[in-house]
């Protein structure tokens, strides 16, 4: 494969070999530039639009990658962290815009810990964090994930412990952020945990309190010569979806952990995924809701982190339903599954184009709740294009066929209709949409306004799964 970009700003270069494109924008001034990417090999050629943006923002879109923390919890080490990014590429998460690497706890040292390789001094002499032994030289192994165009990220508390009790960040705030730029890393997970547990001025308002770390290291972070993706890791607690952005974030956790959430009648993702979608009106671009990580492959178990990883219990469709849910919502995608068995299945779920074009779409909005009732629950995200995604989910146990007026979507005439799982397109329709959704499943779909000429399907102004294969339209 050769690529070649049309439009590149000065300062930056594209690697006709591997499509890595390296350097620094010379002109600082915000603005965006419309360049052009071009591949071809001995199959054909194909491009593609890339919009790169100069500013302030980060996270211009939800930061898409990997994280360890539900396949290795409290043993990473630098070896699986090369792994991890090695497998990005080869397994072509990649392609797909999967591209940060992130360790979550346990890098640092471990108070009384009886591990060797978690023993020694918490900081040298300069109040630098240090590394476990399991990380020999950090600078060395995000040297080498950068060297295969993807970024990494890493991870600490504002307490004095981190949730699996190593050593966090109280009192050291810039020592910790300094050594992050030093290292080289790109991502920062700050997570709540033992802050709880730190001496509180008086008076010292609950909404202030909440606030409080993370106002504070997300000015460190703003100070640094270094762009650092900042995660607010604090379980919705005090609505941080209203003041994360305020405070430096570019995404928060709205809820608790999904790993720790119960499976009553539907599986922990609904749950999760449904309350995450009630904070709609607070996302956007740099300002994401975060529902947390992608858990379906292989996947540890959060209530006994000794236990090898399983394959997930989630049927197929519940796979389907758990990433449509993320990708409408504008949530970061971040698989935190066993990077080392992907197996075809979890892939294509993962490497689905058209579901991560919704998620990355650059308008940035979050999917609105158009029902939620105990059977159905249905979503629709307006798309930079003018189309819109709508999600139309069967919460119920048995097969039901789920119906949608244009109305309820605002839209009105004809629209065409493609069914972005299958890579199908359906209708157009007029009026209303019905699909026949499969128990715990769903239909995701865009919609945009149908050319003229274009014969409605079934003259019924409705479109069902079960008549896709009848006929394609013109």
């Amino acid at each position: 494969m050769q690529f070649s970009a049309q439009g590149l700003p000065e300062g930056l270069a594209l690697d006709d070999a591997a499509g890595i494109i390296r350097g620094t924008i010379a002109d600082r001034t915000p603005r965006a530039y419309e360049t052009t990417i071009v591949a071809a090999n001995a199959r054909g050629r194909a491009k593609r639009a890339f919009r790169i943006v100069v500013g302030d923002t980060l996270a211009l879109t939800p930061p898409m990658g990997w994280n360890d923390w539900y396949t290795f919890y409290e043993h990473p080490s630098d070896a699986l962290m090369r792994r991890a990014a090695d497998i990005m590429i080869q397994s072509g998460l990649a392609d797909h815009g999967y591209q940060y690497v992130n360790i979550d706890d346990a890098w640092m040292g471990r108070p009384k810990s009886e591990d060797p390789d978690e023993q020694g001094p918490p900081r040298d002499a300069r109040g630098m964090i240090n590394a476990n032994r399991r990380f020999p030289d950090m600078k060395a192994m995000t040297d080498y994930i950068h060297g295969l165009g993807l970024k990494t990220g890493i991870y600490t508390s504002p307490g004095p412990l981190t949730c699996a009790g190593f050593y966090g960040s109280y009192e050291h705030e810039a020592q910790d952020a300094a050594r992050f730029v030093e290292w080289g890393f790109d991502f920062l997970k700050y997570d709540w945990c033992s802050y709880s547990e730190t001496p509180r001025p008086r008076p010292d308002p609950e909404l202030e309190r909440r606030q409080r770390p993370y106002r504070l290291m997300g000015g460190i972070l703003r100070q640094q010569p270094r762009d650092i993706v900042f995660n607010l890791c604090q379980y919705g607690m005090g609505e941080v979806w209203t003041w994360g952005a305020e405070v430096g974030g570019h995404s928060w956790r709205t809820t608790g952990d999904l790993g720790l959430e119960k499976n009553e009648r539907l599986p922990g993702f609904y749950s999760i995924g449904i309350k995450n979608a009630e904070h709609a009106a607070y996302a956007g671009p740099g300002r994401w809701n975060d529902p947390d990580y992608i858990l379906i492959g292989y996947v540890g178990n959060a209530n006994n982190i000794e236990e090898l990883p399983k394959p997930t219990a989630l049927t197929r469709h519940e796979q389907y339903s758990y990433v449509s849910m993320w990708a409408l919502m504008a949530a970061p995608l971040f698989y935190s599954g066993d990077i080392t068995r992907l197996d075809p299945f979890t892939l294509g779920v993962l490497n689905n184009a058209e579901v991560i074009a919704v998620d990355q779409d650059p308008l940035g909005r979050q999917a609105r709740i158009v029902r939620k009732t105990g059977d159905e629950f249905v979503l629709a995200k307006p798309m930079e294009d003018g189309s819109v995604a709508v999600g139309l989910f069967n919460l119920s146990e048995a097969r039901r066929d789920i119906t949608v007026t244009l109305a309820d979507l605002g839209l009105s005439g004809r629209q065409r209709v493609r069914d972005v799982w299958r890579w199908k397109d359906a209708g157009p329709i007029a009026g209303e949409y019905t699909a026949s959704v499969a128990r715990h499943g769903v239909m995701l779909v865009r919609m945009w306004p149908a050319p003229s000429g274009m014969e409605v399907e079934a003259s019924a102004s409705t479109y069902r799964l079960r008549s896709l294969a009848q006929r394609n339209t013109r």
